[in-house]
């Protein structure tokens, strides 16, 4: 019984399973009695996820599903707030320690989306909440919520960090969209809607074009102009304007989407590389995965032409060590998960198990002692 479960801001919360009380010896009684039921249900549930995953990418693609589940439901913790609701804090447990990370979401959010997709809302409304107060100053959203298990707030000194703004920024925005498709509303998005309008409206000025600023993949460290990062900023706002449609706001859903295609189609002619698209504006015979595009096609937002697609994916087979595709071309390392979403932009099978297949390898003859990791070498098992 770990007592308290998480600082929220001022208020220490219970784990969700006692939220009505229960006490730790009551909820193992009470886990005998539905042990046989839930292992049916469990049965169930894995061969049918199993299943689908063997229909959608094959036997391979199935094994990397089952390892990514472990991977993407271990280190949260589920809580519940005053109102006895579910919040869901996820832990960075090899790098920073951070509670409630923006980019650690994102990775995770397809898995939440597909199983409960309440459990993404869970995790979104604390970051959403933390922005929408007096604390934070800025128009971008920040990393994360402090230190685990203390969410009380990304700090500086008498400052909020601001880590990775557009990054950041774009997630939530885009991760909203997906939520409000999923569950037919956007309720969720309309409760925030000043706060979102002040996102959008800050990939506009800097999501384009971008200066010198950490992503994601931060162990790179900073690049200017990246390329990867100004399409997941395009891609933000037509998510902005899907959201402002679902809620009837017409004019504004049309003036952004408007805004989407033409930062788009400048995006391309700029980052034009002949065959693929640079890794930063200005930087030819540069390149790198362009994994964000997975939500342009996800979402349906047709902000960028399908012949982008093939082109990436034609010359992530070209560039293909002999354990997947690096990250980029400044190095032969690349990211798990960024790698499957990158064949996801694949349009046939042939394809996405050729990008598939060298990911299975790796983590099938690496000599390392954890399940999957997510940063792995493309020229070794490593």
């Amino acid at each position: 019984d770990e007592v308290k479960a998480v600082r929220y801001f001022t208020t220490d919360l219970e784990p969700y399973w006692k939220r009505n009380g229960m006490t730790a010896v009551e909820l193992l009684k009470e886990a005998e009695l539905d042990y046989p039921g839930l292992m049916k249900r469990c049965g169930k549930f894995d061969a049918e996820l199993m299943r689908d995953m063997k229909q959608a990418g094959g036997d391979e693609y199935a094994t990397l599903g089952a390892l990514a589940y472990r991977q993407t439901i271990g280190m949260h913790d589920l809580v519940a707030d005053s109102s006895g609701d579910p919040l869901l804090f996820s832990k960075e447990p090899s790098s920073s320690g951070n509670i409630d990370t923006v980019d650690v979401i994102y990775p995770s959010s397809p898995l939440f989306m597909l199983c409960n997709p309440g459990l993404l809302r869970a995790m979104l409304v604390p970051i959403l909440d933390y922005c929408n107060g007096p604390i934070i100053k800025h128009d971008s959203c920040p990393h994360d919520l402090g230190i685990y298990p203390r969410a009380t707030g990304c700090w500086n000194g008498d400052a909020e960090i601001e880590i990775m703004p557009v990054e950041e920024t774009a997630d939530m925005l885009i991760m909203l969209a997906a939520v409000s498709h999923i569950e037919g509303n956007a309720e969720l998005a309309n409760r925030y809607w000043p706060l979102l309008t002040r996102w959008v409206g800050y990939l506009k000025r800097k999501g384009w074009d971008l200066d010198l600023q950490l992503c994601t993949d931060d162990f790179t460290g900073h690049l200017a102009r990246n390329v990867n990062l100004s399409m997941k900023s395009i891609i933000a706002m037509g998510a902005y304007a899907e959201l402002a449609e679902m809620l009837g706001r017409k004019k504004e859903a049309a003036a952004w989407r408007e805004t989407a295609r033409g930062f788009a189609a400048n995006l391309l002619k700029a980052a034009d590389d002949g065959d693929h698209t640079m890794l930063a504006l200005g930087h030819p015979g540069t390149w790198s995965q362009k994994y964000n595009l997975v939500w342009d096609k996800v979402l349906g937002l047709q902000l960028f032409p399908d012949k982008v697609r093939q082109r990436e994916v034609a010359w992530y087979k070209k560039v293909m060590n002999p354990y997947g595709v690096p990250l980029d071309s400044r190095a032969t390392f690349t990211k798990l998960d960024w790698s499957v979403w990158s064949a996801s932009l694949s349009e046939n099978r042939q394809d996405f198990e050729t990008l598939i297949d060298p990911i299975y390898r790796l983590l099938n003859e690496s000599p390392q002692r954890v399940p999957m990791g997510d940063l792995l070498e493309t020229t070794i098992p490593k």
